[in-house]
């Protein structure tokens, strides 16, 4: 008996915080007319440069989709760096450390800035198999990097786009 009134105090908890939540202006980002949608199929993405860009661009455009009428433009920069993490005593790397930085700039149709801001991440690799298995785990380790960084960039864009103003009645 105590358990189930312990559940029906914590829905009236929830119930209570998220009816505060509400009365404060705050609306899901991936509700219709919030961030998302506005981003969504409407921001122009750079072309890409490198094989990087290119995963970081195929990566974008599966989420915010291809713009056909852009209202907003995304400028990127990416930039990956390598260094060795894990050396022996032979001086020979047996891992290494691939970090990441991606600058972003958000601009609308008159191409006033939204928002700027950098996102950065890192990931690693062995070294210690084959040429090829390395080489491998390189490349595999670089889309990862790029995988988390348009993570981290999207979700800060959603984070910082207002929301579309909506009509009261």
């Amino acid at each position: 008996m105590w358990l189930s009134d312990r559940r029906n105090a914590l829905k009236l908890i929830a119930g209570l915080g998220l009816a505060g939540v509400s009365a404060c202006g705050f609306s899901p980002v991936y509700a219709p007319g919030g961030a998302a949608s506005r981003l969504h199929g409407r921001t122009a993405l750079p072309e890409p440069n490198s094989e990087e860009s290119y995963q970081l661009i195929r990566e974008l455009e599966g989420r915010l989709g291809r713009a056909t009428a852009p209202d907003f433009a995304l400028d990127l920069t990416l930039r990956l760096t390598e260094s060795r993490l894990a050396v022996t005593t032979a001086n020979a790397t047996t891992r290494y450390r691939v970090s990441g930085r991606l600058a972003y700039t958000l601009r609308d149709a008159a191409d006033h800035e939204l928002t700027t801001g950098e996102v950065t991440s890192f990931t690693g690799y062995s070294a210690t198999g084959s040429t090829v298995a390395t080489q491998a785990a390189k490349a595999d380790a670089r889309a990862r990097l790029v995988v988390i960084l348009s993570d981290l960039l999207l979700t800060r864009l959603v984070a910082e786009m207002p929301p579309v103003p909506s009509a009261r009645t």
